[in-house]
């Protein structure tokens, strides 16, 4: 007599066995999630405490660089790095983090270097863009112009009256004396 064994995919129902064919339904077996901010959790123990999320903010830009070939990868990825600026090479684009950027970044992640962009200094405005620059490591700086600083009068006329004096050496008799000097140095 041949003996069956009964796998957990399979049901009886008397004497019969029938197969559950296609997917299982993740209602049934995910049915003990823990819902926390709009995200299902599945921990391993029934009894772990799920952290709260960080405090701080999550990063507005992404910095993305490119790291792999392009040549021997499938049309969807090459489509997804093209949108995203990154085909040419050593190509590093400014990605804004919302969720259509990030399903694409998730697609792509093993041929790209993703860096969240920090603010050292405060995030620029329109008239600080043209003063503004992004760091390899992903900060951007922003070089803050100045304020007029009073100048103090006398500073400015002692120059005024070195420029002008007479006995002052010029460029002429500076090059005679120093080709002197080369010539003759001892």
């Amino acid at each position: 007599m041949f003996k069956v064994f009964q796998s957990p995919s399979v049901a009886t129902f008397g004497q019969q066995f029938i197969r559950n064919y296609g997917k299982p339904n993740k209602k049934f077996l995910y049915k003990d999630g823990i819902l926390k901010d709009q995200i299902y959790y599945y921990p391993r123990d029934t009894d772990r405490q799920i952290l709260p999320p960080a405090t701080e903010t999550p990063p507005k830009l992404f910095s993305v660089r490119r790291l792999k070939p392009i040549k021997g990868l499938p049309y969807w990825e090459k489509r997804i790095l093209r949108g995203l600026g990154l085909y040419e090479k050593n190509g590093v684009a400014v990605v804004k983090n919302i969720p259509e950027n990030n399903a694409r970044l998730w697609k792509v992640k093993h041929l790209v270097e993703i860096l969240p962009i920090t603010f050292k200094y405060g995030e620029p405005s329109e008239a600080d863009v043209e003063r503004t620059f992004l760091k390899e490591n992903g900060e951007c700086v922003v070089i803050r112009k100045l304020e007029e600083v009073d100048t103090n009068q006398a500073k400015l006329d002692a120059a005024e009256q070195l420029r002008t004096d007479r006995l002052r050496m010029d460029g002429e008799t500076l090059r005679k004396d120093s080709r002197l000097k080369w010539l003759n140095p001892w």
